[in-house]
Formats: C-alpha cells, structure tokens, sequence
C-alpha cells in the first residue's frame, strides 16, 4: 500500500488492487451497480454540469486532496485507506498489546460485519435524503459544497463495499448489494437506522443533518478507526479527514443562517422575520430539537451487552481510546446512568463496561456544545438576549431508557397530554416545514445569495466568495 493513489485502473486505489485480480474483478462488477444507483438515486440536478470539487490524491497528511472542475458522473470513487504501521498493536480488550489484525478473525466475524454493513448503509441514505436540494440552492457556493458532501458520501460506501468484498466472501458481497437495494424511507426497504430513513426537505435540514448526524458518523468512525481490525481502522482514519469538511458545512451553514436572522431582528426590531424573507430564531430552535434529538437516538441503548463485547474483544475502540487515562479494559469500573422510574429522573450504578454507548454519546454532546456556543456568540454580537441551546438529553427520544417517556426541552417530564399540546412549540410543525419551504429558491448567480442566509467570509480552497463554483448556463 502507498501514500498515492492510482487513478490508472478503473477503480482508484492504493491498496494494489491490481494484485488480486479476483477481487478487482469482483469490484468491477459491482460498480455498474453503484453508478446506476447515483444515477438513479442522487442528485437530480446539475448531473453534467462542472462543479468545483475536490478529490483525493494521496492518504498523507500534506496535499491529500486536488481542486478541479469535474462532472459528478466522472467522479473518480475509489478505495483509499491511511498508512499502514507494521507497528501497531490493539488498544483495549483482552487482546490488548496483541499485533493488530489484518485479517478477520474468525470469531469476530459476524460482528465486524455488522458493523462495517451498519456504518456502510449511512452513506448512500444521506445522498438519497438530500438528493432533490441542488433544486433550491441558496447560492453556487453552497450547491458545490452539497455536491462535494455527496460524492464524498458516495466514496465512504466504496470504502465500506471493499472491506465487505476483500475480507467476508460470499457473505460479505451479498451484503455489498443489498447497501445499494435499501432506500432511505423506501416502506419496503428502508435504511437501518431511523436517521437516516427522515427527510431532508430543505436547507435549514441539511445545514442541521451535516452538523448533528455527520458529527454522530465523526465519532462512529472515531471509534472504528480503534478497531483491532487494522483495514477497518485505516479506512475509517481517512474517512474520518474528509468527514470534517461536512461538519465544516453545517457548521457555518447554521452560523450563517443565524447572522442574517440576527440581523434582520435588529433591523426591523422584531422576532417575526419570516415576512423580511428570514428564518424566526424560534423556528431555527425547533430544527435543532428535531435533529440533535433524532441523532441521540443514533448511539443506541445507554447500556448494551453488545457494545462491552465489541470493546472487550478489541472489535471497536472508544473515542480517542489511546488518549484515555485508564488500564483501556474496565473490568473493575463502574459508572452512572441516568434514566425514568415511576415520573422521576432516578441514577444507577452499571458497569462501564456496559454503558460505552453512553460515554461515547457524552463526548459527542460536549461536542455538538462548541458549535451552539458559536452560534450564540453571534446573538451575542448583535446585542440580541435570545440564545440557542442542546435540548435536554431525554427529548423527543425513540431508543433508550428514555423511550416511552416524555421530557421536554428543559428537562421536565410531562405526560401524553402535555406532549400533544405542546410538541409543535418544540419540533417543527407542518407550517414551520411550509414557512421555510417558502424561502427555498434558488440562486445560482455567483456572488449571489438567498434572502436568509449570510455569505460566508471566505471561500473554497482560497477562492474568491463570487467564484463560479458550478458552471451553469
């Protein structure tokens, strides 16, 4: 395996694909597949236009990427993993200090599949989600970053498509189709987790969804990248650079959302914005709910048997597993969980052990903090009172001990009633959806912008803001 990447086969890579020439050939049939599926199932606007992307070159830290103008059906989607380090051992579990596998063993067969498949299946369900916005763009600056955040997306499938074919057989392939069978919100073939079968309607959605649900996949890839499973590990530590870019998007996409709204509440002394063409502060809250609550549901139950066995059998690390301050086992460890017993909040000792899914969804909420903290600076500066804020970690919630519960945005438990009087003042109601639908149009002069959203103050790979990102016309 090499730092550069070969773009001379059909399939870039630098994994030396062209040595194993049954396992090529397997890759080459499938992707006829994949770009039916792109065809098919993304974006629906702009297919043969030239769009100002990115593309990977080399997996090292300098001058990994090069910028150029590229139709998204020429896109070169390849197989790239980071460098291999011929010295490095397993982190945590019982193999820990062990040499890291670099095949799969066979009885963590079945759940490094799992995984891989879980974690493959997010890819495509976000292009299929966001593949009718190129529609209502609210400039070229920010429909060449959608389409950038696609075909990256489209990319970390073939990542996962090549561990399935190269190191699972029959099964592995067989699983390899059937991400391409599953359609977000498809009632027959629906995606894996709930996230991802929700529409993305509108931009607001989309700035939400790459800021909450991409950072959830931050911190996913965060603990694969631990993998005693050295492929999985190296494919998810690259996966992970580009990752940042789709954080990047939304958050400034909200950021910038929220300096026009700022500004227009200044300007026309008044929270009621929607008639000056911006989005009511009030309104951008109850997306935040929406989408910071749907991506909690993301880290699964608090507690799971199956997350201490991935952990102790070195199948999947914690975040920033060789950062931690403790002997990475948690045999002897004991932590809290909070949860609802008889209409109170009521906390448990566990084993921590059990509860990884709960110390991993911590780091994510401290996290998902910076960029709240970011966005009120910008209240701040205007010398507006009003802030943004995390709802309460009990809200809106589906999986966990907090199903079957209600708690509202400040952490109050209400009953049934409360919730249906209520909930519209919290999540966005069907005429939240039609008052930002109503500002969705599109703008695709360059240097121009949508009435609610601010410019950024800079641009792409030191571009001018006005750049012609996509060539239209």
């Amino acid at each position: 395996m090499t730092q550069t990447i070969d773009y001379s086969g059909k399939i870039p890579n630098n994994v030396d694909l062209d040595t194993d020439r049954r396992l090529q050939r397997a890759l080459e049939s499938w992707q006829p597949n994949f770009l039916g599926w792109w065809r098919d199932l993304g974006p629906t606007v702009f297919k043969e236009n030239d769009i100002y992307l990115r593309t990977a070159v080399a997996v090292g830290k300098e001058g990994w990427a090069n910028f150029d103008y590229v139709r998204m059906p020429d896109y070169r989607w390849g197989i790239f993993l980071a460098e291999r380090d011929g010295e490095r051992t397993i982190a945590h579990g019982q193999h820990q200090g062990e040499p890291a596998w670099q095949t799969v063993p066979g009885e963590y067969r079945a759940d490094l599949r799992r995984l891989i498949v879980v974690q493959g299946d997010t890819e495509p369900a976000s292009v299929e989600q966001q593949r009718h916005l190129g529609r209502t763009a609210p400039s070229l600056y920010d429909l060449r970053n959608l389409f950038q955040v696609n075909v990256e997306e489209g990319r970390h499938l073939w990542a996962m498509v090549y561990l399935l074919h190269a190191h699972f057989g029959r099964d592995g392939r067989d699983e390899a189709e059937m991400l391409l069978h599953r359609n977000s919100g498809d009632d027959d073939s629906p995606r894996i987790l709930g996230a991802f079968n929700e529409p993305t309607p509108d931009w607001l959605a989309f700035y939400m969804f790459t800021y909450f649900t991409d950072r959830d996949g931050k911190f996913q890839l965060g603990t694969l990248k631990e993998s005693a499973f050295d492929p999985l590990a190296r494919t998810c530590e690259f996966m992970l650079k580009e990752e940042a870019h789709h954080m990047f998007v939304g958050t400034m996409g909200v950021h910038r959302v929220v300096e026009r709204t700022a500004a227009l509440m200044k300007e026309h002394d008044t929270e009621d914005i929607l008639p000056f063409g911006g989005i009511p502060l009030a309104l951008i809250q109850r997306y935040l709910n929406f989408h910071f609550s749907v991506s909690m549901d993301l880290f699964g139950s608090e507690t799971s048997t199956n997350a201490a066995n991935y952990f102790s059998g070195g199948v999947k690390g914690r975040w920033m597993e060789r950062r931690r301050k403790d002997d990475h086992r948690l045999l002897d460890d004991f932590t809290t969980v909070t949860s609802v017993r008889d209409g109170a909040f009521v906390t448990d000792e566990v084993p921590a052990l059990s509860a990884l899914n709960l110390d991993l969804r911590d780091q994510y909420v401290a996290d998902c903090n910076t960029g709240v903290k970011r966005w009120n600076k910008v209240l701040e500066a205007a010398g507006l009172a009003h802030r943004l804020y995390l709802p309460h970690e009990g809200f809106n919630r589906k999986v966990g001990v907090y199903s079957g519960h209600h708690v509202d945005p400040h952490g109050a438990i209400i009953d049934e009633a409360a919730w249906e009087a209520r909930k519209d003042g919290w999540l966005p109601s069907e005429q939240d959806k039609s008052d930002v639908a109503s500002l969705m149009r599109p703008v695709y002069e360059p240097g121009e912008f949508a009435s609610w959203i601010n410019p950024p103050s800079v641009g792409i790979n030191q571009q001018p803001v006005e750049f012609p990102y996509v060539r239209i016309g």
